[in-house]
């Protein structure tokens, strides 16, 4: 990825929930909301209870608290669970602390053409990690290969195995990491060495990696007597884990507007790269946090059925059960000068980044087919799916993209391991509810007033602010001698109104001195 492209992160944190907004030169890339009660997030690890052996499946089901049991395919147990069952058998029963890996002797790996039934048993207790959320109608997907992810490792528990990410390129580093680790590395844990370890010293290797094993330590000190369903770990909430993944150097700022996220983003930060700890800010303007970087106006352009590009070509994206399909139009563009084939490159080009952009934004996951404008030259179809390769490089999530097929068509798949980012940008009309019907607007603002008067008189409330669309706002503030200041005058109560360009015409709030909504 290009050095100098300005990367910011936006985090707005409310009661129940965690928006975070990646931008790529003020650009609305990737949008996470993280419920703040998720308790099946990726990671996650849990006791669960084997509910139901499926011996056609190969696979099992397991009870890990959900509402729906978790799905486990014999291929997801991994080759060490023989040493996983052994050691939460003997740690539900004893004492963990007496139970070091050091000295624990592991039992053979399956093999991968085994059955399920030769492994597991119905009402066994299990531990097994969370591999995908729930999505739709279907409960977690789970993991027994229990794996703890670091900054710059990977902590595999009863394996001894050292492998080395596939992006570090030369040979000379791969294996002076490979010794490095080899030389701290406790007995009965493997290692998979992340991308971003290149070049890094022994120290900060080894810090990872001590927290990584007292986070294992951790997780088998809970088995002591522990009754399944029940969480052992809860991974990084999606904010820590944006930002172990993806802070890096040409991170520029991450604006945050809640003063304890803050301080503890600040703290992830500086103890992964000190260097970086002054990018975290700390919101204070009136005004949401969304609206103020511009967040909120990409949201509503960009989560609908079309979507605008700058130059007039669109996208319409339809989602189905199977599948998702992306028509690309040129709209009203059209280069006079250039014939009809490089006016479809044209358009090709400009959609490809998009569209890598959209699955990116959101997380769109499965089987994508993009139906793009009739190409004849041999050379531009290759162009376009260079451009499309190029665009998806910044995507971490694994994807596969295949050439253009004769119709013009681009068949990619993509990974998903959480439930599609789908955001309601079509609204309810706010003036008649959908019924159809509205109420009389000159009883409008009595209505507002109504309210105001008791929030001021009868529950005392001090510092309020009413927050409205803008043209009600300049109805209520504008003028010689405006509404606003009437109120003020007839309740002997000062309070402030705030214009919000999201609102509904006809909508309004009234928020306290911690702009939490007042209910009327």
């Amino acid at each position: 990825m290009s050095e100098n492209i300005n990367r910011e992160l936006i985090i707005d944190s409310r009661a129940s929930e965690v928006d975070i907004a990646l931008l790529e030169d003020k650009l609305l890339v990737e949008l996470h909301k993280e419920k703040t009660n998720n308790n099946f997030a990726v990671g996650d690890i849990h006791l669960g209870k084997v509910k139901k052996i499926m011996p056609g499946l190969n696979a099992a089901f397991v009870d890990v608290g959900y509402e729906k049991d978790a799905f486990l395919h014999y291929l997801d147990l991994g080759p060490q669970i023989r040493s996983l069952n052994k050691y939460v058998k003997l740690a539900l029963n004893g004492k963990p602390e007496n139970i070091t890996m050091e000295n624990f002797r592991n039992e053979p790996d399956i093999e991968k053409t085994g059955k399920i039934t030769q492994v597991l048993a119905t009402g066994a207790q299990i531990m097994v990690q969370i591999a995908k959320e729930p999505i739709s109608t279907k409960g977690p997907r789970i993991s027994s290969e229990v794996s703890l992810a670091g900054r710059y490792l990977v902590l595999v528990p009863f394996s001894n195995r050292i492998s080395v990410s596939q992006k570090i390129r030369t040979n000379e580093e791969r294996n002076r990491l490979k010794r490095l680790i080899q030389s701290i590395k406790p007995n009965n844990f493997g290692v998979i060495i992340r991308t971003v370890a290149e070049n890094k010293k022994v120290a900060e290797l080894d810090a990872d990696l001590r927290q990584l094993i007292e986070k294992w330590e951790k997780v088998t000190a809970k088995l002591n007597g522990a009754k399944a369903p029940m969480k052992l770990l809860s991974e990084l909430d999606r904010t820590s884990a944006i930002l172990r993944d993806l802070l890096n150097e040409s991170f520029n700022n991450v604006h945050v507007n809640e003063p304890g996220l803050f301080d503890e983003v600040r703290s992830f930060i500086q103890t992964i790269a000190p260097q970086k700890a002054d990018i975290v800010k700390l919101y204070k303007g009136k005004a949401p946090i969304f609206e103020h970087f511009g967040v909120d106006k990409q949201i509503k352009g960009l989560f609908g059925r079309t979507v605008t590009i700058r130059s007039g070509v669109y996208l319409i994206i339809e989602h189905t059960e199977a599948m998702h399909v992306i028509d690309v139009n040129s709209g009203h563009r059209v280069n006079k000068e250039n014939s009809q084939e490089e006016n479809a490159l044209e358009v090709n080009l400009e959609a490809a980044a998009e569209i890598a952009r959209q699955l990116r934004l959101r997380d769109m996951g499965g089987i994508i087919v993009v139906d793009f404008i009739d190409m004849h030259d041999s050379k531009h179809k290759r162009d376009l799916f260079q451009r499309l390769k190029e665009e998806m490089s910044k995507d971490h999530a694994k994807h596969t993209i295949l050439p253009p097929s004769k119709f013009g068509l681009v068949q990619i798949t993509r990974q998903r391991v959480r439930p599609e980012m789908n955001v309601e940008i079509l609204e309810k009309c706010p003036a008649c509810e959908g019924t159809g019907k509205i109420k009389p607007s000159i009883l409008f603002i009595d209505e507002i007033e109504s309210n105001l008067k008791y929030l001021l008189l009868e529950q005392n409330e001090k510092n309020i602010t009413l927050v409205v669309h803008p043209y009600l706002h300049a109805y209520l503030t504008k003028g010689l001698w405006p509404v606003h200041w009437k109120w003020m005058l007839k309740y002997k109560r000062v309070f402030k109104i705030r214009a919000n360009k999201s609102f509904h015409m006809l909508e309004y709030k009234f928020l306290n001195r911690n702009n939490s909504e007042l209910s009327t």
